[in-house]
């Protein structure tokens, strides 16, 4: 029997997109996988449509362990509070070199595209002036698809593609060894 994957995901202390955290997350746990919601802060974080999540461990707390795969949450939280955060850059980094699957959906694949695990790959991001700068800057080959799988590293474009993500980060989660 395979023992259970566990799963981490990072969303912004306010504003993250309910349905991403939400449908991504059910459709892992319904698969087994053990998951895991931290943030750049402890206690509620509010998600841009009124769903409140209690956050008891943030980036901080998580740092150096591993887990079979991250999962970086959009929302319009995300440029302040992720896009540019240290621990968050470092934890993907250290996921990514350890061949585990990395995700982003909506405006978190800027986090991805930032720390260097997207160049000269195809994503795919929700497009507005400032992500489609950061890709160009950070050399990401953009792909209007709305879910990318490249390797390891999967992207969606929004809250529309959250379940079909959720399945993506599933199928490669529970392909590993």
């Amino acid at each position: 029997m395979t023992p259970p994957r566990s799963v981490l995901f990072v969303i912004a202390p306010d504003k993250f997109r309910d349905e991403e955290l939400l449908h991504t997350r059910q459709v892992l746990e319904k698969a087994g996988a053990e998951t895991l919601t931290v943030s750049t802060r402890a206690g509620p974080a509010k998600g841009m449509l009124g769903h409140v999540e209690q956050v008891d461990l943030t980036l901080d707390d998580v740092a150096g362990r591993n887990f079979d795969a991250l999962v970086v949450v959009g929302g319009s939280g995300s440029p302040v509070a992720l896009w540019d955060n240290p621990r968050l850059r470092e934890t993907i980094q250290r996921h990514h070199a350890l061949g585990k699957v990395v995700g982003a959906i909506c405006l978190a694949g800027v986090a991805l595209a930032r720390a260097g695990v997207l160049k000269g790959t195809p994503a795919t991001v929700y497009k507005t002036d400032e992500t489609m700068a950061a890709y160009r800057e950070c050399g990401v080959k953009f792909s209007e698809q709305p879910v990318v799988i490249s390797g390891n590293v999967i992207t969606a474009n929004g809250p529309a593609a959250a379940r079909a993500f959720g399945q993506a980060i599933r199928d490669a989660v529970m392909a590993v060894k």
